[in-house]
């Protein structure tokens, strides 16, 4: 599977990257937004950051049948409800995203 993620903080998009590798799957890592993308399957997006959280590249990506992780910090309670009513599919805290990725992307490989 491959995954986009989206993504400016160099320390987490590393450690996602490692992370989603050790798993198995292919990862590009997206620092600022772009007329396209490379296909994917999955797309995460940070709530957090200024220069990368957009809807507009929500829509970009849901047109383009990516399913969506989404993640803030748990304290971030306006961020992650921005993303779900963004129509994110899978919203989750930062700590669940680090610790729990590879049970997320299962549930989605099940539905």
């Amino acid at each position: 599977m491959h995954l986009l993620i989206f993504e400016d903080n160099l320390i987490w998009s590393e450690r996602l990257r490692k992370t989603i590798s050790a798993l198995g799957h292919q990862a590009t890592v997206i620092s600022r937004l772009k007329p396209s993308y490379p296909e994917a399957e999955i797309a995460i997006l940070n709530f957090g950051s200024d220069t990368l959280w957009n809807p507009d590249l929500v829509r970009n990506l849901k047109s383009q049948n990516l399913i969506l992780i989404g993640h803030a910090g748990h304290k971030e309670k306006q961020k992650l409800a921005e993303g779900r009513e963004a129509g994110i599919d899978h919203v989750v805290t930062n700590s669940e995203l680090t610790f729990k990725l590879d049970q997320i992307l299962q549930r989605i490989n099940t539905q």
